[in-house]
């Protein structure tokens, strides 16, 4: 019987996969979410709020003549990025404080 092991050389980095909604209105993107959907390819981000639902929708763009847009910003260390959304938060009535945290994501056409 044959195997192939590699051995393990220390600690594994945390590969996080959720979005994150911070305390400063901001949305992350942690490292996983940024290179499994290139983000690195987009300069822009689209918001969307869903009321009933309770759910923002983000749609990734370079289009630079698109209204209301929000500027991917990118961590130099290679952990990801970020959208910093105040005015998102402020005119939907999302309060961070309330809903921080991590979240799940899926793709969905709209």
């Amino acid at each position: 019987m044959d195997y192939n092991f590699k051995r393990f050389e220390g600690r594994h980095s945390r590969e996080e996969d959720r979005i994150t909604i911070t305390r400063s209105n901001s949305i992350g993107l942690p490292r996983k979410f940024y290179n499994d959907n290139n983000i690195k390819d987009y300069g822009f981000a689209i918001l969307f709020w869903d009321e009933q639902k309770k759910a923002i929708g983000v749609q990734f763009t370079n289009d630079k003549g698109e209204k209301s847009k929000f500027s991917i910003l990118r961590n130099k260390a290679g952990y990801g990025g970020g959208i910093i959304a105040r005015s998102f938060f402020k005119s939907n009535k999302i309060d961070p404080n309330i809903y921080h945290g991590r979240y799940v994501w899926k793709k969905v056409n709209i």
